[in-house]
Parts: C-alpha cells; sequence; structure tokens
C-alpha cells in the first residue's frame, strides 16, 4: 500500500506559497525574470549541442563572447533582432514565437 506524503507539494504549489498567486505583482516579476532565465538556458544547451564556444557563437552571429555569457547567465536584455541573428546565425536553427493567453 502506498503512503501519500501529506508534507509534498506540486511546484505549482510551492511557487503559490513561497512566491505568490498566479496575478500577484511578486508572482508575475518572478514569471518575467523565469522567462528570460530559460531563455538563457536554451541559448547555453544549444550552442554546447552544436559543439561551439561562446566565443565561436558570437563570432557567427556578428556579436561578442561578452553579449552571449550575459545572455547564458541572464545578466543582460536582449533585442528579438540579436535573438533571431544569434538563432538563426549562429546556432543555424529557426526561432518559433507563440503566444498563450492564460
Amino acid at each position: 500500500m502506498k503512503v501519500k506524503n501529506e508534507n509534498l507539494k506540486s511546484l505549482d504549489q510551492f511557487i503559490d506559497q513561497k512566491i505568490g498567486k498566479k496575478g500577484s505583482v511578486k508572482r508575475e516579476k518572478f514569471e518575467t525574470e523565469y522567462d528570460a532565465f530559460k531563455l538563457g538556458v536554451l541559448i547555453q544547451q544549444a550552442r554546447e549541442d552544436k559543439g561551439l564556444t561562446q566565443e565561436q557563437l558570437a563570432e557567427l552571429a556578428g556579436t561578442n563572447k561578452s553579449y552571449i555569457s550575459k545572455l547564458e547567465r541572464n545578466l543582460k536584455d536582449i533585442r528579438f533582432s540579436t535573438l533571431q541573428r544569434i538563432i538563426n546565425e549562429g546556432l543555424g536553427g529557426h526561432l518559433d514565437i507563440s503566444i498563450r493567453l492564460d
């Protein structure tokens, strides 16, 4: 027989408790920052999958290593046109965009 642990929470429940409910100012700030963090991680993973260094990706995308490093560490905002260049020219990929309305 499986025993249910009353102390376990889903990730959504944990975030609701620690950050705040969806729609609250604190939660909206968290969600925005998390999306930027995810973008940096996705760029880093794609770069590593391609076997590129930050410097190589920067050269292919027409930017510099410092910029790529800051993006991957979520220390820099990115312009859409630069993001397209990094993905298309630097990584040889294609940027897919969607809008999700909650």
